[in-house]
């Protein structure tokens, strides 16, 4: 091991630089670090967290091509969480040496690692390490995932949608293909017993597996309403504990299915209104519930404070509920108390379209006006206070989120919008 692994301040220094990294790079990052533990050609992850994207590949081309999600699954189902495994699996569709990271934090669903190293004799030390380093990224990331901000529920929601479409598609085709296979199979009209007894099994467990991979997909990406409400319950228990007022918390009824992202949001949003409800004056009793009401989610909670002037829900809450379609319910009554109801869709009708532009984050808009501007990426560079190799990872990025292959197209892309010139930035 690298001697500076044996000093705290460096691993508290790469734990920092990780956990301060935006959520869509955190496998780049981790995959960067672990590099100058365990040098390795590629890494894949396949998270519960992340109905966008549950599998992201890094590393070497040819194997981040080849993976699929079911050599994911197989992989997963052989991990252990808070240990690093090496292992013989499939990856990319060869069989290698694989080091195996999971975690299960407490808040989240956890994530599991598949590293394919460039040597075979791994320490312990590394290995332990790599562990530990992973189990930090995990609960970290699985705590953003409860909280997302408006533009990412939009975005996951979406995909999600899209997501699930695509595999009852695929499913409905290839269930129909493997029925109508094995109903010729099993038609007696072949002579070889053992070739036809052959293919039925093959056609039999490939129907398994498809059903295990839309099995796997509605685990990911929905949550039972019970389980989401118990996980609220466990996370205002302390807060339950030390006030002085009766609250009262009332799970659902059934145990209907919830997108995970409407689970999240639900989750928040009555912590909110709970919170919000506490600091009114006088307040004695309070009561939060959930109910499924057809195709929404109704999230009520009633207090008895005679206070009502700030009743009105925080904007952060309110725009939480607008980006998913919903909307307040209030009734306040001076003297009588308040009751909130924030009504939230459980899913969106089809995906929204997105301008070309719209998939840039903020500072890809600024390299893409400097772009625009003629600007070259030292230029861009210098007036953004970044470095050139910076500059050029944007760059490669808008390229790729544009759907273009040269600067100039870009720009042409960009011209319809009003972007504010690149300003010279001060330390």
């Amino acid at each position: 091991m690298d001697a500076s692994w044996s000093d705290p301040r460096h691993v508290l220094d790469v734990v920092q630089r990780l956990l301060s990294a935006p959520r869509p790079h955190l496998l780049l990052g981790f995959s960067a670090e672990l590099g100058k533990l365990i040098p390795h050609r590629a890494a894949a992850m396949q998270t519960g967290d992340c109905p966008r994207s549950p599998l992201k590949v890094v590393g070497d081309q040819v194997i981040a091509d080849a993976v699929t999600s079911v050599e994911l699954q197989r992989l997963v189902d052989r991990s252990e969480p808070g240990k690093a495994l090496v292992v013989d699996g499939v990856l990319g569709g060869v069989e290698r040496r694989l080091v195996l990271l999971s975690s299960m934090p407490a808040v989240g669903q956890g994530a599991v690692l598949a590293v394919v190293p460039e040597d075979t004799e791994l320490p312990a030390a590394e290995l332990e390490l790599a562990a530990q380093l992973w189990h930090v990224l995990s609960t970290d990331a699985g705590q953003r995932a409860a909280d997302p901000g408006p533009e990412v529920l939009a975005g996951n929601l979406a995909a999600a949608t899209a997501r699930a479409q695509a595999i009852t598609d695929l499913g409905q085709t290839h269930a129909a293909a493997l029925t109508t296979l094995l109903a010729v199979l099993r038609s007696g009209r072949l002579s070889d017993v053992v070739a036809r007894r052959t293919a039925v099994d093959l056609a039999t467990d490939a129907l398994l597996e498809l059903k295990g991979v839309i099995d796997r997909d509605q685990a990911m990406s929905e949550e039972r309403a019970g389980a989401a409400f118990a996980l609220l319950r466990t996370q205002l228990a302390d807060l339950v504990r030390h006030t002085e007022v009766e609250v009262d918390l009332v799970d659902p009824a059934g145990d209907a299915s919830l997108p995970q992202d409407i689970a999240h949001t639900a989750r928040t949003m009555t912590r909110g209104l709970v919170l919000a409800a506490l600091d009114r004056p006088a307040t004695t009793r309070l009561r939060a519930s959930w109910r499924l009401d057809g195709p929404v989610l109704r999230i009520t909670v009633r207090d008895d404070s005679p206070e009502v002037a700030d009743a009105i829900p925080a904007r952060g809450l309110t725009d939480r509920l607008a980006t998913l379609g919903g909307h307040w319910e209030v009734d306040a009554v001076p003297g009588w108390g308040t009751t909130v109801t924030a009504v939230l869709p459980l899913g969106i009708a089809e995906p929204p379209e997105l301008r070309p532009l719209d998939r840039l984050n903020p500072r890809e808009v600024e390299v893409l006006t400097g772009i625009s501007q003629g600007r070259r990426n030292r230029q861009i560079a210098e007036q953004l206070q970044l470095s050139e190799h910076t500059v050029k990872f944007h760059v490669r990025n808008i390229l790729d989120k544009l759907d273009v292959s040269s600067r100039g197209e870009a720009a042409a892309l960009a011209r319809d919008l009003r972007l504010e010139p690149v300003a010279r930035r001060t330390a």
